[in-house]
């Protein structure tokens, strides 16, 4: 992966233990600022990866100071088994805001949210399709 996005918590300690737990991150390295935060990590999850840094400082903040409003969403394609991963995601306590469904375009879906309101999406490839079996099922046009 060339893009690993970074995501501001409020407690990242306990968000990386979330991470772990609700979705099947693994911590590869936490660097402690030594004062109970966190100025750098690697969570890795297949070949993709993210960073949690926190708490946030300057112009960086979390969704949860703002009642959940955000400016990104992290999507995550997984291979197989996304009906149980939501269900993890659940029993961990995401907010689950689309249950999983079949889209048109051929991926299984769930969006939630995390215990600090960063939001997330989760596909799987159910059926591969072509740009014009999609553009037919959507009724959008695709370029490319």
């Amino acid at each position: 992966p060339t893009i690993g996005p970074l995501l501001w918590y409020r407690d990242p300690l306990a968000a990386i233990a979330w991470l772990e737990r609700a979705f099947g991150f693994e911590t590869r390295m936490i660097v402690d600022d030594g004062k109970g935060g966190v100025i750098h990590s690697d969570l890795r999850l297949g070949e993709g990866y993210i960073m949690v840094v926190g708490p946030p400082g300057g112009r960086a903040v979390s969704p949860a100071a703002f009642g959940g409003r955000a400016t990104q969403s992290v999507h995550v394609q997984v291979g197989e088994g996304i009906d149980m991963l939501c269900e993890q995601a659940r029993a961990a306590g995401a907010v689950i805001e689309r249950e999983p469904a079949d889209q048109p375009y051929g991926d299984r879906v769930f969006t939630c949210r995390d215990l600090e309101d960063h939001p997330w999406s989760f596909g799987q490839t159910v059926r591969a399709m072509s740009f014009v079996e999609m553009e037919t099922a959507t009724g959008h046009t695709i370029r490319t």
